[in-house]
């Protein structure tokens, strides 16, 4: 095993570890007074006390880009769901949080189940290179999918683009369905999200710290009593690895 020192090396080699916050997911964190608060805010700070090294938080407002941000070096620590399009230059720890993924429609709406969501005549919104994105573009075989610039503006623009389908992370939907009203969620879900950390897949050390690490928290209820302080519903915690 590496010890601190070198491990910190590997980590944070600018000195900082630079993490990527994707704050277009409102379950793991949200702009605040100081860049960013969340459990994944919370995650990364306790990490890099572990290391003994400084945090830099790098706020991002989409998946797509805090994936894109470890994957060129320019963080060195992020927070996003498990895809297998993600995979390459990524290494990924074990998920930490599950999040359900769902669908919402226009109360007028025929649609009644999830089941029939894939027909041809319907528009699918979602947000840009999110987990949902990514898993829609593989499974949906006869809908189309539009994409919003961030999971956030998603229902917006589908208010705004005329489609017949929302889909993204249930609590989101859930809050626009409130604050715009005539809408409402089709029941179940249609994936879970499984949100893990991931780094550089260079990284050997820091990859296996990390991946220890994320169990230990995981075990201590550490990501148990994040989620609690920060106000967080409807999410799990992972189970163990």
């Amino acid at each position: 095993m590496a010890s601190l020192h070198h491990l910190a090396a590997e980590a944070a080699p600018g000195g900082k570890l630079r993490l990527s916050i994707n704050v277009g997911n409102p379950i793991l964190a949200r702009r605040s007074d100081d860049g960013a608060a969340g459990v994944s805010v919370d995650l990364g700070r306790e990490f890099a006390q572990r290391l003994g090294v400084p945090v830099e938080l790098v706020v991002v407002p989409s998946a797509g880009e805090s994936v894109d941000l470890v994957r060129s070096r320019a963080a060195d620590l992020g927070f996003f769901a498990i895809d297998p399009k993600r995979s390459e230059g990524i290494a990924f720890t074990a998920p930490y949080v599950l999040i359900e993924g769902a669908y919402l429609v226009k109360d007028a709406s025929p649609l009644r189940s999830n089941d029939e969501v894939d027909r041809p005549a319907h528009r699918v919104v979602v947000g840009k290179g999110s987990a949902y994105d990514l898993f829609l573009t593989r499974e949906l075989k006869q809908a189309s999918i539009e994409r919003a610039p961030t999971s956030p503006s998603v229902v917006d623009h589908f208010m705004q683009c005329g489609a017949e389908v929302a889909a993204g992370v249930k609590q989101q939907l859930e809050a626009d369905a409130a604050r715009l009203g005539g809408l409402r969620l089709l029941p179940g879900r249609f994936m879970v999200i499984q949100q893990a950390t991931g780094v550089p897949d260079d990284r050997k050390a820091t990859a296996t710290a990390l991946r220890a690490f994320i169990e230990e928290m995981k075990a201590s209820g550490f990501v148990a009593a994040a989620l609690g302080r920060h106000g967080i519903h409807g999410a799990s915690v992972a189970p163990a690895a």
